[in-house]
Parts: C-alpha cells; structure tokens; sequence
C-alpha cells in the first residue's frame, strides 16, 4: 500500500474512530450522571463512581472524616468534655447550659436508616437565588439526605427546591416559629450555637422558662414548636474546622481585624464533607457586591445591600466552594457563575 492510499484509507476511518470514542464518552457520562443531560442524580452507579473519584484526602485537611455531628449527653455526663475554645468554635464555659439541653432530647444521632446506609447520597440547598426557576425539586427529593438552611420555605417553592428535608442548621435568630409548616414531621433541627444566649434560648423553650428577649440582629421566637426529639446540638467542632481548615479564619483575630465567622451554607457544606458519600450543592453563591440591588435569596425581597455589614467573607467562601468543586468533592446542581 502507498503512502497516499494509507493515507486516503486513514481520513475515511477517522469518522468511525471517533464516533465510537464519543459514543463510549457519553455513556460513561450517562451512568456517571444517572442519566441526565442537566442535573447529575443520587443513582446507585453515581454513589459508586463519585465515591471512587473523590478522595478527602486530595482536600489536604490533615484531618479525618468525623460522622458523628451531634453533642451527646455522655459527653458532659460520663466524662469531662475537654474544648480549649468558647462559643462558636467550642463549648469552654458553656457546659452547664449544655448538660441542661441535652438531658431534655431523646437522641444524638442521625435517622437508623440513614446511618445504616452503606453510602450516604446528600444535596445541601442553599437560598441563594440561583436556585429560583431551577426546577430541581423533584430531583432533590431523591437524595438520601437533604440539607437546608435557617428559616428557608419550602411551601410554595418545591418546584425548584423540593419539600424533603433531612436535616435543617439554624440558630435562634433564623428560627421559624413553627418548624412543622416547612419541614417535614421527622425533620431534624440542629442548633449552631453561635453565643451562651443561643443555649440559654433553646433551654428556656425546652423547661418552658421565661425568655430572655435578647437576640443579635433581632429578637429569637419567644414560642417555638420544634419537638425536642427532633432538636440536636451541632457540635462546635464543625464550626471550627470551617473556618480554620477551610477558609483560613483565625479564630481569635487581632484587635485590628474585622471579626468574620463561616455563613450557615458554607458550614453545611463542611458537615455534608464529613458524613456524606456525595456531596451536590444548590443555591449557592450570591451576587456580584457591586450589584446592590439584586436579590440574594430564592424567596424575599433581600438584596445584596443587606449583607454590607455582615461578619462573613464572601470572597473567602466562594473561591473555596470552587475549590472544592474542582477538587471533585462538590457537584453542582445547576449551572452557575
């Protein structure tokens, strides 16, 4: 055979070649991604090849992975709970407010059926209003584990969001009066407390004490109907670890540094990090900050304007959720900026 007819015969497979290295590309895809062209889904094959592909030890936390995410009795009663940090980054000084919580709930840990499961698929929603017109609510709802935020609807907005929720984070300031109208019955509230007033808000509601009206950026509910079998005590390790590990937040700054703590989202995140198999995030990111005028939430009329005087870095967080998502340790939902 020529040159040129090798050549010539060469051109004419090249089609074929490359139809089937495409062909065999997109089914990789489709049984990575469960199947969709738009969102990936908490498929059995994605549990199995996400988990493969991610390793936490490519995070360099130098760190293991903790599971346990909840503040036990035992801890205070059995033996002494040493922490060299108060509130928000440790229990130092706290103890007796939290020996008092804890007695009054009925557990510690996570559903049966979700802690038996060999490999936990998760999705942390955000409120970010990336979410809005998503239509992800049905694919949300699949996941072993749903993770929401603070006082985030879900009533009126399963379209985009879904209406199962696993586990809900918030701290007094966030918390819905009635828990019941956004979550479902066997929803789990996990108390971040960010100060001592946030434990002794928690104990006045559980031993029906009268409230204390003090509050940081406005007053807690003085009725709250969360049942103490669903109230759990996020331990303050997690906290700690999001901001030195994760966004390099020292946690005692210098007189001439501004103070900054971890948002609630980035900190699910971390959570999610540590118990899930899978980790998908939706709704997260807010707006460029110089547009001050663009609503940051799914839901309200919140703008960027409302968070000028926060004590979060922004910036810090979203380069660390890229990180994260280049690193294979978070897929996004959604497409987003």
């Amino acid at each position: 055979m020529t040159l040129k007819a090798a050549k010539t015969w060469f051109l004419r497979l090249l089609p074929v070649v490359l139809f089937f290295i495409c062909y065999y590309c997109s089914q990789f895809y489709f049984e990575s991604y469960g199947g969709s062209g738009k969102s990936p889904q908490p498929t059995v094959s994605l549990c199995h090849n996400y988990r493969l592909q991610w390793k936490w030890e490519s995070l360099k936390l130098n760190m293991s992975r903790k599971t346990e995410l909840f503040l036990k009795l035992e801890d205070f009663f059995w033996r002494e709970h040493l922490s060299a940090e108060a509130l928000p980054y440790g229990i130092k000084g706290s103890e007796l407010l939290l020996l008092k919580v804890l007695a009054m709930t009925s557990s510690y840990t996570m559903p049966a059926n979700i802690e038996s499961l060999d490999c936990r698929t998760c999705a942390v929603i955000g409120n970010g209003f990336s979410i809005k017109n998503s239509s992800l609510g049905e694919i949300i709802n699949k996941y072993d584990v749903v993770i929401r935020l603070n006082d985030a609807p879900v009533r009126g907005y399963e379209e985009d969001v879904g209406n199962k929720t696993t586990l809900r984070l918030f701290y007094p300031e966030s918390a819905s009066y009635n828990p019941g109208i956004h979550n479902d019955p066997d929803t789990l509230l996990a108390l971040v407390p960010f100060k001592q007033q946030d434990l002794r808000w928690l104990k006045e509601i559980l031993y029906d004490e009268k409230r204390v009206r003090k509050g940081f950026w406005k007053p807690p509910p003085q009725i709250w109907l969360g049942g103490a079998s669903q109230i759990r005590v996020l331990d303050p390790y997690f906290l700690r670890l999001t901001a030195s590990k994760l966004l390099q937040i020292p946690l005692q700054p210098h007189r001439q540094q501004k103070l900054v703590h971890p948002t609630s989202g980035i900190l699910a995140v971390f959570v999610a990090l540590n118990y899930c198999d899978v980790v998908h995030v939706a709704g997260f990111g807010y707006p460029e900050s110089r547009n001050q005028k663009q609503p940051i939430h799914y839901y309200g009329k919140e703008t960027m304007k409302s968070m000028k005087n926060s004590y979060h870095d922004l910036n810090q967080e979203a380069l660390m959720l890229k990180r994260l998502e280049d690193q294979g340790a978070v897929l996004y939902l959604h497409p987003h900026s």
